[in-house]
């Protein structure tokens, strides 16, 4: 499901590099310190979740190196 990240995210992630044209893998933290690792985020907006994770709180995202 995909999910339009808080301007906050937004913000953050278009400061970080790309993992391939258009997209960043992202390891996002949620609320209950539950973790989804690998999550592909589109042109800095767009979460591609797991339809249970879709309506949690994120507390953190942090781009995937390499």
């Amino acid at each position: 499901m995909r999910v339009t990240l808080e301007k906050k995210w937004r913000v953050r992630l278009v400061q970080q590099p790309e993992s391939g044209m258009g997209c960043q893998r992202v390891d996002i933290r949620f609320a209950g310190d539950r973790t989804v690792r690998d999550v592909l985020v589109f042109n800095a907006q767009e979460a591609e979740l797991p339809e249970e994770f879709a309506r949690l709180p994120i507390t953190d995202i942090v781009v995937r190196r390499g």
